[in-house]
């Protein structure tokens, strides 16, 4: 197969049409209105979904099938009634920088909105993980993460209470609560393993997040270190699939 010379880098190959070819309909029209969605822009209002079928000639549930697929790739959103052309996806690194960090280095405007901070006896499994005595009380801090006042994410952090006595005092819930630690209490942070998979958000989360139950999530668990080795925290986040990617950087030495 000839490699095609317009080929974007990171596109699919030959724009996802088969050697043979053939292509579903709404493929055929997703292609079409990637091409519109170019022209109109960030914040542009697509046409509604009968006059994009009458310009294309095809259904309005092939039209529909299109618009699902690239509103689920986060090109497109909801807005009201109607749909509009999305901005580029945040870019979340993978380090041991904060969420606030990473949104406010793309120039969005990071916020948190508390859903609930609680203290109760830490069960074994996760007092395996934060390196705790099993009944030990722990914080457990729930957030909805916010990126120009658009709910993006879902974030539980788990912490003992021994190591931060007074967070339900001093702490405030729409801060960073990595700098809280680094700042406040003089708590560095020595490292972190981190795991992400893909997920469907359950009833309660997709209400939270404000998504539609069927879009697919990226789930991010992370468990951090002091410089010492100890166990910090254990963090589980929720990122909208449409509005997130992670990038990271590899050297030859990893």
């Amino acid at each position: 197969m000839d490699f095609p010379t317009d080929q974007a880098p990171g596109a699919p190959i030959r724009s996802g049409i088969p050697e043979h070819g053939r292509i579903p309909k709404y493929y055929a029209v997703k292609a079409r209105v990637s091409a519109l969605i170019g022209e109109l822009g960030e914040g542009g209002a697509l046409p509604t979904e009968r006059d994009l079928a009458v310009r294309f000639e095809v259904s309005r549930e092939t039209v529909r099938q299109a618009l699902r697929e690239l509103l689920l790739e986060g090109r497109l959103r909801r807005q009201g009634r109607g749909t509009v052309v999305a901005g580029p996806k945040l870019e979340q690194p993978l380090s041991l920088a904060s969420y606030t960090e990473g949104v406010r280095r793309q120039g969005r405007a990071p916020g948190r909105h508390l859903i609930g901070l609680d203290r109760f006896p830490c069960p074994e499994a996760l007092a395996e993980e934060i390196g705790v005595a099993r009944g030990e009380a722990v914080w457990h801090l729930e957030r909805v993460l916010l990126a120009d006042e658009e709910r993006v994410g879902l974030e539980s952090t788990y912490v003992s209470v021994a190591r931060v006595p007074r967070l339900d005092e001093e702490f405030e819930p729409d801060s960073s609560f990595y700098s809280y630690l680094t700042d406040r209490l003089g708590i560095a942070f020595g490292g972190a393993d981190e795991r992400i998979e893909t997920v469907l958000a359950t009833p309660r989360e997709a209400l939270l997040i404000g998504t539609p139950p069927a879009l697919p999530m990226l789930l991010l668990h992370r468990m951090s270190r002091d410089v010492d080795a100890r166990p910090l925290e254990r963090v589980r986040t929720l990122f909208r699939g449409d509005r997130f990617s992670f990038t990271t950087q590899l050297d030859a030495h990893g």
